[in-house]
């Protein structure tokens, strides 16, 4: 699945709201068997699509995604395809519109053997979708073991065969798919890991659930992208002044760590703030003052005046984290900043130095904030377990704050639930600094008044593109410097 730069804001269905789609999709009167076929034909499509017909064995368990397995076949041999189907439990067991699809099959079945593979070039995985909740076991593992030593190919309907479609967890054991064929919408499955990593091409079909369904559902997830937040861009009038683009602090740290400040102070101004200044130790000024040019740097000597610099009413964002420390000092500068209420970026060492108090850091918090910790941080702040999203969500809504869990699968979620998966994010931002740039994009719209939620976004997918830019070999440097161009590039297509 691909999205252009004015695609992106697609929502995700987890597994009960995609049963919803369907129960509305009936009850405005078109017949389930009606979609199962649609469904059915969309996979052979793409199977017909990508390969010449060829040896090929459908596995289908015993629920809808066996029916769905059962008509692919049929359209596949109707096609002129070798085509075998092997049952994971006997025909009999077939109910609804599954057995309709197990009588339009008519048989042969095989029984399944592993060697049987040997002969076997493309298997179609329909043995369970979305919905399944135990592990992979039995004679269906013995299967799909025998698939994987072989490195066959596979295309599986919905979701790989024992996925969690909520969660993306692995349930005991799954197969790594060439390509995924799902329905509607994608599951949250589809796009955390590990799921994401075994689904190989993602491709979405239409199977004639209407869009309206959606607002009886209100979906609360999406995949990150323009469509979810476009509108909202801060986009500067032609009459606007500096000060009217927002006024950004960074708190910097010690010299030989001032880099990460350094990097965060930039990227707020590449992505439009209209001045950005730094607070720094008065030891340090040296550094920081011959480092940056078009970045205003503030010493700061004692607690008083750091007072007196949050004091500026034009100051209307702030950053603490990258590079101050876990210390004292950093602490105090946290309970300062938000007791002031202005709008916080809550990043790194300013999230690490509550480890020992986090709900003293919760409970200060009243105003815009935005937190964004890697794992690690996360887990000195919160004992919550479980999937991501649901980590996520729950921080959140302890916390008070927009919560961005940085990771190969970050996820963003605000305290009334949204929840946003940022799938555009290439491993190249495995690099120093990256974080640092990150948070002072986010920082660089809260200052041009973007709500937290939208600027969490903005920047993230800013962040995520950038690096896809740059490609292998980007230092953060280079993120910063790509920002333009693709803040542009959101300004042609919208």
């Amino acid at each position: 699945m691909s999205f252009s730069l004015h695609g992106g804001g697609i929502s995700v269905l987890n597994t009960e709201e995609v049963y919803q789609a369907d129960r509305l999709t009936v009850d405005a009167g078109v017949p389930s068997i009606v979609l199962m076929r649609n469904a059915c034909a969309s996979v052979a499509a793409e199977i017909r699509a990508r390969w010449t017909p060829r040896a090929t064995l459908v596995l289908c368990g015993p629920g809808n995604n066996g029916g769905d397995g059962l008509g692919v076949a049929m359209l596949l041999r109707e096609s002129g395809w070798p085509v075998e189907v092997a049952l994971s439990d006997s025909i009999e067991s077939f109910e609804g519109d599954a057995a309709i699809m197990g009588h339009g099959w008519g048989g042969p079945f095989v029984d399944f053997e592993p060697n049987m593979l040997d002969q076997i070039v493309l298997v179609v995985d329909a043995l369970f979708g979305a919905g399944l909740s135990r592990p992979i076991e039995g004679r269906v593992r013995t299967m799909m073991e025998g698939v994987v030593a072989r490195e066959l190919e596979v295309v599986a309907v919905d979701i790989p065969s024992g996925v969690d479609g909520d969660t993306g967890q692995i349930l005991g054991f799954a197969m790594c798919s060439s390509v995924t064929v799902t329905f509607f919408r994608p599951k949250p499955g589809h796009v955390l890991l590990p799921g994401k990593s075994f689904r190989g091409d993602l491709v979405v079909s239409d199977i004639g659930i209407p869009e309206a369904v959606l607002d009886d559902i209100r979906p609360q997830l999406w995949l990150n992208g323009p469509r979810l937040w476009s509108d909202f861009w801060p986009w500067p009038h032609p009459l606007i002044h500096k000060y009217q683009r927002g006024h950004a602090l960074v708190q910097g740290g010690q010299a030989d760590s001032s880099g990460a400040a350094r990097l965060a102070a930039e990227a707020a101004l590449r992505i439009g703030a209209g001045l950005v200044s730094v607070a720094c130790p008065s030891e340090s000024l040296g550094v920081y003052g011959g480092q940056l040019t078009s970045v205003m740097v503030r010493p700061i000597g004692d607690t008083a005046a750091y007072q007196s610099l949050l004091s500026d009413d034009r100051i209307n964002a702030v950053l603490i984290g990258p590079g101050c420390g876990v210390n004292s000092l950093t602490e105090g500068r946290v309970l300062q900043t938000l007791a002031t209420k202005k709008a916080c970026v809550l990043d790194a060492d300013a999230l690490s130095v509550f480890e020992k108090d986090p709900t003293s850091l919760f409970e200060t918090i009243e105003g815009v904030c935005v937190l964004t910790p890697h794992d690690g941080e996360y887990e000195r702040l919160f004992d919550i377990k479980g999937d991501r999203l649901n980590r996520s969500r729950k921080a959140s809504q302890i916390s008070g704050s927009v919560v961005l869990l940085k990771g190969a699968d970050t996820v963003i979620a605000a305290p009334d639930g949204r929840a946003v998966i940022i799938d555009n994010a290439p491993p190249d931002l495995a690099t120093a600094g990256s974080g640092d740039v990150l948070a002072g994009l986010i920082l660089g719209l809260l200052a041009q008044g973007c709500d937290p939620f939208n600027a969490a976004c903005m920047a993230g997918w800013v962040h995520g593109e950038a690096a896809k830019c740059l490609g292998t070999g980007l230092i953060s440097e280079d993120l910063v410097l790509a920002v333009p161009k693709i803040i542009e590039e959101v300004r042609l297509h919208i």
